[in-house]
């Protein structure tokens, strides 16, 4: 028999017993408890069914007896320290006047009532002045300070592109020779030793050529920002804004041959589009508009340059929805959070050729997300140590390559950019996919269909009311995509969308929106037009019913 009660580490242990009679037996049961008890009674009351090998019919008894032990032993301490704290108040062991400070300084820390009112925050302040500003006819004055910035770094991108294009020519003409004089003066650790040097050099400029256009960008989004929240106070003061929409005028590009060789390129290769408009819904059908598109993805990045009118409108339809109707861009990338490969170093050369106003670079985003990365890693790890059984069972070898390299993400994980300065993109969401897509046989189950599901979801709750999806979840064709694969991957994507959107009226109630199909720029107008023929097959396009009367 263990001690009635006994301190042990501030707690209390005391002796449970329950009597029962199995057959013609009178059993008892006695187990130590620990007060204040810390875990789940069912959980308790479950083991001692299956340590002790209690009979079942008596299981609901011993529950009932042990929560009702548990709750009065518990209750009767709590009194009894209450009891012991009042003596004490009243024989003047406690400090009266401290007491009552830490009561009312616990309350006022719990209490929404008495908690402080939020700082106002810089980031919110400035959206919501743009916001009134862009809708307003200030935004004039904004859309020619945010091109003249853009000439700005246009230019200074084009002087860093010519100086790195002389080094890497005065570099080649110097290689030349020294491979001709190999084997007679020059040996071929001199050769490595001026390949070694020409790459320092390289690196040496790339890094000069990078901290000037972060300090001369960090500089512009300041002077920016500043200055809207000067001209949102002015208007505020005077009611007539066409002498400061007259201050800045919007300069000329310097870069007009670049521009007008750029134009004539978009023109030769004109974009294929089919829209369509749909209703989906079991009961309540909502309207949703269906675009097909052939063109490169990062031309919803680019600004075209159709000279300054063109250039100032896409500027204003991107403004005018910064922060409302919010447009969204799917881009296939790998398991790296990076910006130095493939498409995802196109894609951030792109974003550094406007200043951002409203949000961090790109280079500062990924920072953050390759954090988060690390930690979502180390979460995940810690709980599959404690699930140990899991493990052994081999749950783990579908995370083998997290566990070498906890830096990268997985197939059908995304992350996510906020952008203020791309043509028609706010939102950018970086969807790992891996040599899988390129296969025929995928399924729904694919990782990659997944992750559009939960971009899909991601649109519902942020207000992203366009998003486009690459169709064939490549950006480039190669020589395995035939007809037959196009086809059956087309009618894969299509349809699994096509349910995702019908999950979305449970997920936001039903909001009109837009989706556009991407399909790659090398593909045949044969194709396009099959893929097409096959939207409308799939999503029972809503049509025009005609009635003829006879009088």
């Amino acid at each position: 028999m263990k001690k009635n009660k006994a301190k042990v580490n501030n707690a209390t242990e005391r002796e449970f017993g329950f009597e029962f009679r199995a057959g013609k037996h009178n059993c008892v049961l006695k187990v130590p408890l620990q007060f204040p008890v810390q875990e789940n009674i069912n959980d308790l009351h479950g083991r001692l069914m299956l340590l002790h090998k209690i009979p079942c019919f008596v299981e609901n008894e011993l529950r009932v007896s042990l929560s009702s032990y548990i709750e009065t032993r518990t209750i009767q301490d709590y009194d009894r320290e209450a009891e012991l704290a009042l003596q004490k108040l009243t024989t003047g062991e406690v400090d009266t006047n401290k007491l009552t400070n830490a009561w009312a300084r616990s309350y006022a820390e719990t209490t929404l009532a008495h908690a402080r009112p939020e700082e106002p925050s810089w980031d919110e302040d400035f959206a919501d002045v743009y916001h009134e500003l862009i809708h307003s006819p200030a935004s004039d004055t904004l859309l020619n300070l945010e091109h003249n910035y853009s000439v700005s770094i246009s230019e200074l991108i084009s002087e860093r592109d010519m100086e790195i294009k002389k080094l890497l020519e005065r570099q080649a003409a110097e290689m030349v020779k020294v491979m001709q004089e190999l084997g007679n003066t020059i040996t071929d650790q001199d050769v490595n030793t001026v390949a070694s040097q020409h790459f320092e050099a390289q690196q040496v400029l790339e890094s000069k050529w990078a901290n000037e256009l972060k300090q001369v960008t960090g500089i512009q989004k300041q002077e920016y920002q500043e200055w809207v929240i000067k001209l949102h106070q002015d208007l505020r003061k005077s009611t007539n804004s066409s002498k400061i929409n007259e201050e800045i005028k919007m300069q000329p590009r310097q870069l007009s041959e670049a521009a007008d060789a750029g134009a004539r390129l978009f023109e030769e290769q004109p974009q294929l589009e089919e829209s369509f408009t749909i209703h989906l819904g079991a009961q309540l059908k909502t309207m949703h508009n269906l675009r097909l598109v052939r063109a490169d993805v990062l031309d919803f990045c680019k600004h075209r340059r159709h000279g300054t009118s063109g250039a100032k409108l896409r500027r204003l339809q991107t403004a005018l929805s910064l922060y409302s109707s919010l447009c969204g861009l799917v881009l296939l990338v790998d398991n790296r959070v990076t910006s130095y490969s493939s498409i995802k170093r196109d894609f951030a050369t792109v974003a550094m050729e406007c200043t951002d106003f409203h949000f961090p670079r790109l280079e500062q985003q990924l920072e953050v997300v390759q954090q988060v990365v690390l930690y979502a890693r180390a979460q995940r790890s810690s709980k599959q140590k404690e699930q140990s059984e899991v493990l052994r069972n081999g749950a783990d070898d579908k995370n083998k390559n997290v566990e070498r390299n906890p830096s990268n993400i997985l197939p059908g994980e995304f992350y996510i950019s906020r952008h203020s300065n791309l043509s028609e993109v706010h939102v950018v969401f970086h969807l790992c996919v891996d040599d899988n897509v390129r296969l025929g046989n995928i399924t729904a189950r694919e990782p990659a269909i997944m992750g559009l599901r939960n971009i899909l979801k991601v649109c519902c709750t942020h207000d992203i009311t366009t998003i486009t999806v690459p169709l064939l979840l490549v950006h480039h064709m190669s020589e395995e995509m035939t007809i037959p694969w196009c086809l059956k991957r087309a009618e894969l994507v299509f349809k699994c969308v096509k349910g995702f959107m019908m999950e979305m009226a449970s997920w936001d109630g039903g909001i009109s929106r837009t989706v556009q199909f991407l399909v790659p720029k090398t593909i045949s107008e044969e194709m396009f037009y099959q893929l097409s023929n096959m939207l409308p097959q799939i999503f029972r396009v809503s049509s025009p019913l005609t009635f003829t009367s006879k009088h």
